[in-house]
């Protein structure tokens, strides 16, 4: 077998990018389900996202202000990946244990975006409520800290 046929150790960019695509996506689905639930439509979860930047203008923006809530949600899933593999690279007993850490992680990251970064933005933010609590738990828990685990687990050792 020649050199080129050997498979490779993918980069820290390759783990990080399809744990950011993968959490992005997976979080794209709950968001989606979550809200349409309670019968929100997918543009205005989208919308919503937006007025991070824009405020409540995005809810008149249409395509442009989904486009822009989108990208900011994969930006914010890189980074979420990015902050793992960092975790994991400072502390490496995290790869050794990845359904613990990936839930603890998706736990802490749920409470930085509600009570630290969504407060920053120009978002306004609906009273506090047990089932925002609960659904945004579990949904970080298990769709965004466990599977960025496993992921960083899988292809950075």
């Amino acid at each position: 077998m020649t050199n080129d046929m050997l498979p490779r150790k993918p980069s820290w960019l390759h783990t990080i990018v399809l744990g950011g695509l993968t959490v992005g996506v997976l979080d794209c689905i709950a968001a989606m389900t979550n809200a349409g639930i309670r019968g929100v439509t997918p543009d205005r979860v989208w919308q919503y996202v937006a007025s991070s930047l824009v405020g409540s203008a995005s809810f008149d923006g249409g395509a442009s202000t989904i486009g822009l809530g989108l990208a900011i949600h994969f930006g914010v899933a890189l980074g979420v990946a990015t902050g793992y593999y960092l975790l994991a690279r400072l502390v490496p007993a995290v790869i050794g244990h990845p359904v613990v850490s990936g839930i603890v992680y998706g736990i802490a990251v749920y409470f930085a975006m509600a009570y630290i970064i969504v407060p920053l933005t120009l978002v306004k933010q609906a009273a506090f409520n047990w089932y925002g609590l609960i659904s945004g738990l579990i949904i970080h828990m298990l769709f965004i800290g466990l599977p960025v685990a496993l992921i960083t687990k899988r292809f950075a050792k």
